[in-house]
């Protein structure tokens, strides 16, 4: 994740210590100094929608093997004990599992810092509050669109009604919560509209996701914005948040999956505000770019482990029968061991980028879905030549 508005305006909120602080530099099992990765965990695969980008293939059916309640809470044990700070609980629906409640308590109970990842049509009053009762740190509810273009993007009408009453409900009881919004060439025009809406709407929090092209996703290559209009989107993005800060707003924006970015703030600061650029760079080289297989990871249903959630047809083990630590860092995994020492095997503009320490190499999924293969340049990337220091029109 990219902090817009700490890169921008030095705000602080959780997220920032991990992604920011001086321990986070250098690290290869874990988050920060003293902590393991955050483990985004799809604890179960059904979903009561059927979004058209899912890259979970996930639909309104039971799916066999998920994990049982005791296997969970043995999974969780392990991760209290190999020291992660926070537990993404996703899905699918991660409230559709009946034992969500307990699940999530357990964690929070060990120390564990809970967020939920939930397209919010389930959140009643009462389970706003129960979420709020057991001490889960933040929600986040995707909406893609408004109004309809999120129902067709959700596959079902009435979608968007139902996830704005969910951030309602969670408002009305003191829940910290916030929006998930997938910009793909369908909604962008919306940027504007979403920004509205969550001043409106008085929410605290926004990640703008770039389209990664995993599970049903795959199919929407096609259907991702260009580079320019990616930078558009940025620009947008930078002005909306500075100007909540200039009135005074109080909003964290976050980008995600998109290392590029973070290069394209710093270059339109370096134009800008050199001073503030500085900082910046100091803040980016803690954090040393994208971090998939090192400060983030994910396990499935199933139990196996991947380096995040878009890359799930690479697998390191299942904490069924090895404990998710001993899996984080188990160097044999000739994939894992790449991940935390990604430099040297990546190929193409990231291998001759002048920003690899701030980016690493961008987002692998989306490399291997457009070209077959893993360490190759992330075709997102929407800076240009000259701005990553090759020369105009050439390549690597």
């Amino acid at each position: 994740m990219i902090s817009i508005t700490k890169l921008l305006c030095d705000s602080e909120n959780f997220g920032d210590s991990l992604r920011y602080s001086s321990g986070s530099r250098g690290q290869i099992h874990g988050a920060a100094a003293g902590h393991g990765p955050v483990v985004v965990w799809n604890i179960t695969r059904t979903c009561n929608l059927k979004c058209i980008h899912c890259y979970s293939n996930s639909d309104n059916k039971k799916y066999e093997g998920e994990l049982t309640t005791a296997e969970a809470k043995n999974f969780i044990k392990d991760l209290a004990e190999f020291k992660v700070p926070v537990i993404l609980f996703s899905g699918g629906e991660p409230l559709i599992r009946k034992d969500f409640f307990e699940l999530a308590a357990c964690a929070s109970d060990l120390g564990i810092r809970c967020t939920i990842s939930t397209n919010g049509t389930l959140i009643t009053g009462d389970v706003a509050q129960k979420i709020k009762d057991i001490g889960v740190g933040y929600v986040g509810i995707s909406l893609d669109g408004i109004g309809e273009n999120n129902d067709r993007f959700r596959g079902r009408s009435g979608a968007y009604e139902a996830a704005l009453k969910g951030i309602r409900n969670c408002l009305a009881v003191g829940q910290k919560v916030g929006l998930r919004f997938t910009i793909n060439k369908h909604n962008y025009l919306e940027l504007n509209d979403i920004f509205d809406l969550i001043e409106r709407e008085n929410i605290p929090r926004v990640c703008f996701y770039h389209l990664v092209y995993s599970g049903r996703g795959e199919e929407m290559i096609d259907q991702d914005i260009s580079h320019l209009q990616t930078r558009a989107a940025l620009d947008l993005i930078m002005e909306r948040a500075l100007d909540f800060k200039r009135r005074g707003l109080e909003k964290e924006i976050l980008t995600v999956d998109n290392h590029a970015d973070a290069v394209y703030i710093y270059l339109r600061l370096l134009e800008k505000d050199p001073d503030r650029a500085e900082k910046v760079m100091e803040l980016l080289q803690r954090n040393g770019g994208n971090r998939t297989g090192i400060a983030i990871g994910e396990v499935d249903w199933h139990g196996y482990v991947h380096p995040d959630q878009f890359t799930q047809n690479h697998s390191f083990g299942s904490v069924r029968e090895r404990k998710f630590g001993d899996i984080w860092t188990d160097m044999s995994q000739p994939v894992l061991a790449g991940l935390k020492d990604r430099k040297p095997l990546l190929k193409g503009r990231c291998a001759g980028c002048r920003w690899l320490q701030v980016c690493n190499g961008n987002f692998r999924a989306r490399a291997e879905a457009v070209t077959g293969d893993f360490w190759a340049s992330d075709p997102a990337c929407y800076l240009s030549d000259e701005e990553i220091g090759l020369k105009s029109g050439g390549s690597i």
